[in-house]
């Protein structure tokens, strides 16, 4: 290999920096800073740390503590809200608890309605939050109390049974009847709270419901069924409820300056909150109750949004949540909990709490910190580069004097420094640049005896290498010579006994050809009637034995041309030494090719039985592919199959050698040759290492490490297939063949 004289000069070159570094100890180039950073970035470095980590453990203790007020403040709040409605929505039922027991005890009449009317309108003038109160009877006689707009003195309603209207009167301070103020159709009670309480059969809350008649009216009725001794129905007590107060309520918890407290139905239905938005609107006259997502209120609206998409539906909420979310760049506490009682009420209770709220002193403190921090930066970096210019003057004359020296005059001599250790350093450097003097002669030598050294090495190496290669080319060589052998062989063995079997019939042909002809020659001769002599060879020749044997003779003659002939056309077929491109072929044809030319060796020979093939050929399409050369693929994983089963045989007494060939057609366009034997098998450890050029586990002198090579070659790189091994130590060795169909397509594939 030919020298390249400048890239060796480069790499001396680069060995001389190398050696003079370690002659003269020379540290690794490093990073060049300022003196100026050097002073002062340690200085603003410090401050700045202290400073920061001063606000920031500041910031974070005061988040922390805000975390922990917000949700103590959220808890709180959620327990007064539990508390009010505790005792809010249990009055109703504990009311219509306490006339029941009035009608059980006959404290009450029912069919008495200007009584029970009286009875009810004192409660309604006690208990303002009632929006009516009374009761409805089997027979449609209905009575109670009615209380609407909201606040005002309660009116006695009531229905006659079988009557068809309903009639409404204002009471004197009594609560007797004294003025009749509307009359309006009766309303039956089916398919309303009366049913729903009927077939409950029990105390509950009904559903919640508006009044067209009256703008505003939002209300929940609490009802029981009123049944006799006999346990037969009667009626219903219900009270209607205004849900309009708890807003009210909830107005009055000072929450935060814009927190919220709201409530609403597991259907997202709002039902009271503490903003000053309404939880309804009014249009055409009438009543719509709002959705929470539909609030007027944007944190209520933001916050109701955000717990339906993070619990996918308000109905997943079953346990109280503390949650946080941001909403207009401000972070949001949020505290969700159920609030559901015995009579049926399933409610989401909603306290939220911005962050904001908490922050202002935070962030009065955060300025002030950035402000401290500012100020010392500035002060530590006026004082740092005053210091620092001080320290450079005399060290820019030492620096001066280097850069000399580096540029190749070493007669520099630095002047003595006031600074003890700027003197230190000015000494050594002097006593440095006398050496490099010294060290640059040495350095020239070294340089020349590494030149030799790298020219006899290369040299060395170059011829390393030509032999190396010499060596391949011969064991390729010999790789392939065996396989020839080894095709030779077959084919002598195969040809050699239809040919001595031939040959030794025609010299018998030829004898009974010339008794016959003699026999006959004989015949024509003394015809009519042979002599003695004639019948006497007639006799001897055995004329009616020749005639039977003769047509014998010919189809043996005929089989064993016929058998060269199979035999040279399956050697055409292995070689397809005359089609060297691609070419469409049945698999089958090329393994049994094989098989033929491997006859001789799994015949049985001495000291082994015969070596069992076992084909189980599945329908395969034609494959396109160069025939010669899986062929040879063939050939070799055979030939290292019998050598296995020889080895198994000879080593471990192996009685019955088989090899089982298998093929299967795949749905995507492969096919699969599965070739495997029950030798001795392979170490799993060494498997990879099969299909490595030169790499053998026979002995030396039976096999170069090449056939496999080769074979993993044509399969893998000029078919884009695959060849793969299976096999561990004493359970034999199946070797996997994977082929695509369509040599064009795999080709484009691989691209």
């Amino acid at each position: 290999m030919p020298l390249n004289a400048p890239k060796l000069n480069a790499k001396l070159n680069a060995l001389n920096h190398s050696v003079l570094r370690q002659k003269f100890r020379f540290p690794q180039p490093l990073p060049q800073l300022p003196l100026l950073a050097v002073l002062v970035v340690p200085f603003l470095l410090q401050i700045f740390t202290a400073v920061g980590l001063v606000g920031y453990f500041s910031f974070r203790n005061g988040q922390k503590a805000i975390n922990d007020l917000a949700n103590q403040l959220q808890r709180e709040v959620s327990a007064r809200v539990d508390q009010h409605l505790d005792s809010y929505l249990a009055l109703p039922h504990q009311i219509n608890q306490i006339n029941l027991n009035a009608i059980k005890q006959g404290m009450l009449d029912l069919y008495d309605l200007d009584n029970s009317g009286r009875y009810f309108w004192k409660q309604a003038q006690i208990f303002k939050q009632f929006g009516f109160i009374g009761y409805a009877l089997e027979d449609n006689t209905n009575s109670g109390a009615w209380r609407w707009p909201q606040g005002h003195n309660a009116a006695i309603i009531y229905h006659p049974g079988g009557s068809l209207k309903d009639y409404t009167y204002e009471a004197d301070q009594d609560g007797n009847r004294k003025k009749l103020l509307h009359v309006t159709d009766f309303y039956a009670p089916a398919g309303d709270s009366y049913v729903e309480a009927v077939k409950a059969g029990k105390a509950l809350w009904t559903r919640i419901y508006t009044l067209d008649e009256f703008e505003g009216y939002i209300a929940a009725a609490a009802n029981v069924p009123i049944y006799d001794a006999n346990q037969k129905l009667i009626g219903v007590l219900g009270i209607d409820l205004f849900l309009t107060e708890i807003s009210a309520f909830l107005q009055q918890i000072q929450v935060s300056p814009t927190g919220r407290v709201f409530i609403m139905e597991r259907d997202g239905m709002l039902i009271g909150n503490s903003s000053s938005q309404p939880t309804y609107r009014v249009e055409n006259g009438k009543t719509h109750r709002l959705r929470a997502t539909d609030s007027d209120d944007p944190l209520i609206r933001a916050t109701a949004s955000y717990l339906q998409q993070q619990f996918n539906g308000f109905q997943q909420i079953q346990s109280p949540q503390q949650l946080t979310f941001q909403f207009n760049q401000d972070r949001q506490f949020v505290e969700v909990s159920p609030w559901q009682d015995e009579y049926g009420i399933d409610w989401l209770v909603a306290v939220v709490v911005p962050e904001s709220d908490f922050m202002a002193q935070i962030n009065a403190n955060t300025r002030t910190t950035t402000t401290l921090c500012l100020v010392a930066l500035a002060v530590a970096t006026v004082l740092g580069i005053y210091t620092s210019r001080w320290i450079t003057r005399t060290i820019l004359r030492l620096g001066t004097a280097s850069q000399a020296i580096t540029a190749g005059n070493l007669n520099q001599q630095v002047q003595p420094s006031v600074i003890r250790e700027v003197n230190s350093l000015a000494q050594s450097f002097n006593q440095m640049a006398s050496q490099l003097q010294a060290s640059f002669l040495a350095l020239e030598q070294v340089n020349t005896e590494l030149e030799d050294r790298v020219e006899a090495r290369t040299a060395a190496l170059t011829a390393t290498l030509e032999e190396l290669r010499r060596t391949q080319a011969q064991m390729v060589q010999s790789e392939k010579m065996s396989a020839l052998g080894q095709m030779v062989a077959g084919v002598a063995h195969e040809i050699n006994n239809p040919v001595n079997f031939i040959h030794g019939n025609v010299d018998h042909a030829q004898a009974y050809a010339e008794e016959l002809l003699h026999l006959l020659q004989l015949y024509q001769h003394h015809y009519p009637k042979p002599v003695r002599e004639i019948q006497t060879a007639l006799d001897a020749a055995d004329l009616e034995f020749i005639e039977q044997d003769f047509t014998q003779l010919f189809h043996s003659m005929k089989l064993g041309s016929q058998r060269i002939s199979d035999i040279v056309q399956s050697l055409r077929s292995f070689s397809k030494l005359d089609e060297a491109g691609v070419k469409s072929i049945d698999l089958h044809e090329g393994i049994d090719t094989a098989l033929l030319l491997l006859q001789h060796r799994l015949k049985p020979q001495p000291g082994r039985c015969k070596i069992q093939v076992i084909r189980d050929y599945q329908q395969l399409p034609l494959v396109e592919c160069y025939p010669g050369q899986i062929n040879q693929v063939f050939m070799n994983i055979l030939n290292n199959a019998i050598d296995a089963l020889e080895e198994a045989i000879y080593i471990e007494g192996l009685v019955e050698p088989v090899i089982k060939i298998r093929t299967v057609a795949s749905e995507n366009e492969f096919v699969k040759i599965y070739i495997s034997d029950n030798g001795i098998g392979i170490n799993p450890a060494i498997v990879p290492r099969l299909f490595d050029p030169f790499f053998t586990t026979k002995p030396v002198g039976k096999g170069t490490g090449i056939g496999l090579s080769i074979s993993y070659q044509i399969v893998t790189e000029t078919h884009r297939g695959s060849l793969e091994c299976n096999s561990e130590v004493g359970q034999g060795a199946e070797f996997v063949i994977t082929i695509p169909t369509h040599y064009n397509t795999a080709r484009e594939g691989s691209k």
